[in-house]
């Protein structure tokens, strides 16, 4: 029954490991998203702006920024995948051309985790008789399938959840009423800022309450610092 539960919670968590690439790429799009957008439509408010200025602005704002977020992340992750396919072929040369010094190396690594030598060699041996590459990928290089880096799958995910966070402060600027917008985008924005903060804190495994603090303290001081300039900016218009 323990061996089960062990089994159990080793697939759970490395399942979550797996996860945790896409899922934080999408935290943090879903963050840039809100934080971007509204300050950008607080500060054009501030500026005493029109609702059809907010709107376009909001909707450029969404649209530009999704598609800089899917190509940052993009290039960003490629750079992770190539360093890692590069780091993967030289170690199957090294398997190729020095297979014993290879097992000598893998034996090391346990024998370095509290193994004894004798289980430690057996070990190694077994790992590499089912797939020497993965074996070494996984303890030498730390490199897992699972959390392989995806391009698209990161790209596709910070791209989508940022236009999901700016499409909030737009939904404010497009209906909320004039008098009372910039109050209900600053406390809405915020809150749902803390929310993904919380949940970004959770997947790193850091503590929830640090994490939507931080994210809301700097979120407030971004907004209003566009929401200052704007009001600046404005007056200087009139």
């Amino acid at each position: 029954m323990l061996y089960f539960r062990m089994m159990h919670a080793h697939r759970r968590e490395r399942h979550r490991t797996g996860r945790q690439g896409w899922l934080r790429a999408a935290v943090l799009g879903a963050n840039d998203g809100i934080l971007s957008t509204a300050s950008l439509l607080l500060g054009i408010a501030a500026a005493q702006g029109s609702r059809e200025a907010l709107v376009v602005a909001g909707i450029a704002g969404l649209v530009g920024g999704a598609a800089s977020m899917a190509a940052g992340e993009y290039v960003s992750v490629s750079s992770q995948a190539d360093s890692e396919q590069a780091d993967l072929k030289k170690e199957q040369h090294e398997l190729a051309t020095d297979a014993a010094g290879e097992h000598a190396e893998l034996a090391g690594i346990y024998v370095s985790r509290g193994l004894t030598p004798g289980l430690a060699d057996q070990v190694a041996t077994q790992l590499a008789a089912k797939d020497a590459l993965a074996a070494h990928a996984l303890d030498e290089l730390g490199i897992s399938d699972r959390a392989r880096a995806r391009p698209l799958q990161a790209a596709a995910a910070s791209a989508i959840s940022f236009a999901c966070g700016a499409a909030l402060p737009l939904l404010v600027a497009a209906l909320a009423p004039l008098v009372a917008l910039i109050p209900a985008m600053a406390v809405l924005s915020l809150a749902f800022l803390a929310l993904l903060g919380s949940i970004g804190a959770s997947i790193g495994g850091a503590r929830v309450g640090v994490g939507a603090l931080r994210v809301t303290v700097l979120g407030a001081v971004a907004m209003a610092l566009t929401l200052g300039i704007g009001a600046i900016v404005g007056r200087m218009g009139q």
